[in-house]
């Protein structure tokens, strides 16, 4: 039986920063355009980790029953590692994915009922990425749909439950974060090149090849970086000291550049995250703040 860490260990909480971040930011621009709503806040936060969460389970027994996680080089995963039960593993991915549904529904209860159908969609997506006869992950499609889901509908959706209407700024912020998250992705798939091509798992990475891929990874967090000034010219330009990320972003970017390969590219995927989750974080304090 997987112990308490393991089980911590395999919702992989390195990339919670992608769960997190949507809804930092789509909350302080609610703020900016007085909309903010508290406890729907909160409630989109619920959702947001509790998918992700989901998909990092569903992600280990998917990849585990079909042995895409035999020849790991990145941290421990339960199924593959046999240290939990497939059953096991399957059942935390539904129980989180349940309590996003249960919060979801209530954000569509107080806000509209057209919500229930993109949350059905979230879900679907997080058990299909790599679930089902034919996932979507293994056919490069991976990055796309974190860019839509963590990115576009985190932050649109977050926006919207408080505020009941879209904005420009927001749209920008969605565009960035989903940049950057998918960056995550990337990083993972880079890693996981030698031993998803022996699996057969076609991600985008196996698609683009090693030079390919460490090139869209760089152009994915200058696209996050790039993202902050459309923000700052329709709200405050104080917005700009978000580019502090980047102190924490380019020594990642210059290690994927240099040619980091397996293990060495584990530290980079906890760069990514915390690059993102400080982007968002100094977004949000002078939109809250001016």
């Amino acid at each position: 039986m997987a112990t308490r860490s393991q089980w911590i260990e395999g919702a992989r909480p390195r990339t919670l920063p992608a769960a997190l971040t949507p809804v930092i930011a789509a909350t302080a621009l609610a703020v900016y355009d007085d909309g903010f709503v508290w406890w729907k806040a909160l409630l989109a936060l619920v959702v947001s980790l509790a998918l992700q969460v989901g998909v990092n389970y569903a992600n280990d027994y998917s990849d585990g029953i079909r042995g895409t996680d035999d020849e790991r080089v990145g941290p421990m995963r339960l199924t593959g590692s046999g240290a939990a039960a497939p059953g096991q593993v399957k059942r935390a991915a539904f129980a989180a994915l349940g309590v996003a549904g249960v919060a979801g529904l209530v954000l569509a209860a107080t806000t509209s009922w057209w919500l229930v159908v993109l949350g059905a969609l979230c879900m679907a997506g997080a058990w299909f990425y790599t679930g089902g006869k034919h996932p979507y992950g293994y056919a490069g499609l991976g990055e796309v749909a974190v860019f839509v889901f963590f990115g576009l509908v985190a932050v649109m959706g977050t926006y919207y439950v408080q505020t009941e209407h879209l904005s420009w700024p927001a749209w920008a912020a969605a565009i960035g974060i989903g940049a950057m998250t998918s960056a995550i992705n990337v990083t993972n798939n880079l890693r996981d090149i030698p031993s998803d091509t022996a699996s057969g798992k076609r991600t985008l990475a196996v698609i683009l090849g090693d030079g390919g891929t460490r090139i869209f990874y760089t152009w994915l967090m200058v696209i996050g970086s790039l993202s902050l000034f459309a923000i700052a010219s329709a709200t405050t330009w104080w917005v700009l000291i978000a580019l502090a990320h980047l102190l924490i972003a380019t020594p990642a970017i210059r290690r994927v550049l240099t040619g980091a390969q397996g293990p060495a590219l584990i530290p980079v995927l906890g760069a990514t995250g915390k690059a993102e989750l400080v982007w968002a974080v100094l977004v949000a304090v002078p939109l809250v703040l001016v």
